[in-house]
């Protein structure tokens, strides 16, 4: 039997351009493609100080209500300060967080993309453990403010340790029960692994899916989905009943933006992987 549909999303990086030439207009565009929900990004990013994010973040709020759009999750830093995140999630109305990337985590040392790659080493295998252990202990403290954390892959995070055993299931099995995830179906394509087996591994850990297809190579053009190499329906055959948003999303693309989300979008409802609503 093939899983229920769940839920659909966007995310807003996919029309990062569009939002910054016209917030309003973008996501009234999102709204008459169908979406009904979003998943905003840059929460917390370093830069800028706690009082500008949260006006920010409030601005946004007050845009995505002048368009009927509610939000699914965010993508998010996670500062020194945890009370700045939950404050900003707060005013956009998030219960969900998934950190896009090592380098957006402030901890006892710099994170970023080698705190995976670097595995090769004794000192890489001590980084990825810290992040493991900054990440674990981040998911139990927002989770006793309501906020569910989840770590959000790419492709780089299936480097190898000397023993054959990959970064990611290093990080995974020092993270914490608290951590959630949003599997990335198209970098997990990339990075040479199989999304049907890393959903297994995952079990009930995983919140949401991000979808796309393409010839699953960083920093290549995104194409509509079915003509890339992403094999959805092998992907998603055993989707555990934990997956709460199937999330819409482009990182590059020669094509009209708005018109790949939307026949993206048509085609997941399709196909039973997703609905419109809640």
């Amino acid at each position: 039997m093939s899983p229920a549909p769940v839920p659909l999303s966007v995310q807003l990086f996919s029309i990062r351009d569009q939002l910054a030439a016209d917030r309003a207009a973008a996501l009234a565009r999102l709204a008459r493609i169908g979406f009904r929900y979003v998943e905003p990004f840059g929460l917390c990013a370093p830069g800028r100080s706690a009082a500008e994010r949260l006006a920010e973040v409030r601005a946004l709020r007050a845009a995505l209500d002048t368009a009927g759009l509610a939000v699914s999750a965010v993508h998010a830093g996670l500062p020194g300060d945890l009370g700045e995140l939950v404050e900003e999630c707060r005013a956009l109305g998030a219960g969900t967080v998934f950190v896009p990337h090592p380098h957006m985590v402030a901890g006892p040392v710099p994170f970023d993309e080698d705190t995976f790659t670097g595995v090769t080493t004794p000192d890489g295998v001590a980084a990825l453990d810290a992040f493991a252990a900054r990440m674990g202990a981040a998911a139990e403290e927002l989770a006793a403010h309501g906020i569910a954390l989840g770590y959000h892959n790419h492709w780089f995070e299936w480097a190898r340790l000397p023993d054959g055993t990959t970064a990611w299931d290093r990080f995974w099995s020092r993270a914490g029960d608290a951590l959630r995830a949003e599997l990335d179906v198209y970098w997990v394509v990339a990075a040479g692994a199989d999304p049907a087996a890393v959903l297994t591994g995952l079990g009930e850990r995983t919140l949401a899916l991000h979808v796309k297809d393409g010839p699953a190579e960083p920093w290549q053009p995104q194409t509509p989905i079915g003509t890339g190499r992403v094999d959805l329906a092998a992907a998603l055959r055993h989707l555990p009943g934990s997956v709460r948003w199937c999330v819409a999303e482009i990182d590059d693309t020669d094509l009209d933006p708005y018109g790949l989300l939307d026949g993206n979008a048509r085609t997941l409802v399709a196909r039973g992987h997703a609905r419109w609503e809640l």
